[in-house]
């Protein structure tokens, strides 16, 4: 890989990451004009980040999981993902604090990320994967900054800075999947099948029981909308 190659996949994979803090500054404009998003909208893009944290389980954290792990191995990988993130669930019970929507939103990132790598590595669709990972964090963004922001212990301008730290996370494990774990294709498929069991955990247990309102059936349509954004950058990617 040539040194232009490189900063090429280190500028999408940063990129994807600044779709966070982005998400976030739609729940901020939220904060100074509240009339601009009423309830059924917010519960839409909460919906939509659902279903985007769907489509990546579905299309691509379990798809690629599969591929270098035996059926005791994936099985093993998932179940652990998923018991990992009822853990901590638990722990954040007890200590009063919510940040589900956070961690799917970083559990996601970093295999995703490191998926970039691999696949600039083999000379793979990277660009369509960061700017796939870049839609499913825009309303992730979103439902984590109101969620961190509805428990009071950081200010708006804390989360923005937070989110935007973390997005620099995404060349260093894109770096780290094109240098390191390319030729190890188990630690890779077991990482992805790890996150997606966390996820669905989340999906299950936090997000998804959020998103009805009473009287109201338009916002699961953002559900549907989050995953068929996913499904299309798929598809793209395939074709590439």
């Amino acid at each position: 890989m040539t040194d232009p190659a490189i900063y090429t996949l280190l500028i999408i994979a940063l990129c994807a990451g600044l779709a966070m803090p982005a998400g976030a500054l739609l729940g901020f404009v939220e904060r100074v004009f509240p009339a601009w998003l009423d309830e059924e909208l917010r519960h839409g893009i909460l919906a939509m980040g659902a279903g985007a944290l769907m489509s990546a389980v579905a299309l691509v954290l379990v798809p690629e999981g599969v591929k270098a792990l035996s059926v005791t191995a994936a099985s093993a990988s998932f179940l652990t993902g998923s018991l990992a993130f009822m853990g901590l669930d638990i722990w954040l019970a007890k200590h009063q604090f919510s940040a589900s929507q956070l961690v799917s939103m970083l559990i996601d990132f970093i295999p995703e990320s490191i998926a970039m790598g691999t696949a600039a590595a083999i000379g793979s669709g990277s660009v369509l994967l960061g700017l796939l990972v870049a839609v499913q964090n825009f309303p992730e963004g979103f439902n984590a900054f109101r969620e961190l922001k509805e428990q009071g212990h950081f200010s708006e301008r804390k989360i923005i800075s937070l989110f935007t730290l973390m997005a620099f996370s995404g060349p260093v494990m894109a770096l780290i999947g094109y240098y390191w774990l390319a030729d190890y294709p188990a630690v890779i498929s077991a990482i992805m099948l790890f996150a997606a069991g966390g996820i669905l955990y989340s999906l299950l247990q936090d997000i998804a029981p959020q998103v009805k309102i009473d009287n109201h059936w338009a916002p699961p349509l953002g559900g549907v909308l989050g995953f068929l954004i996913g499904l299309l950058g798929y598809m793209l990617e395939s074709n590439s």
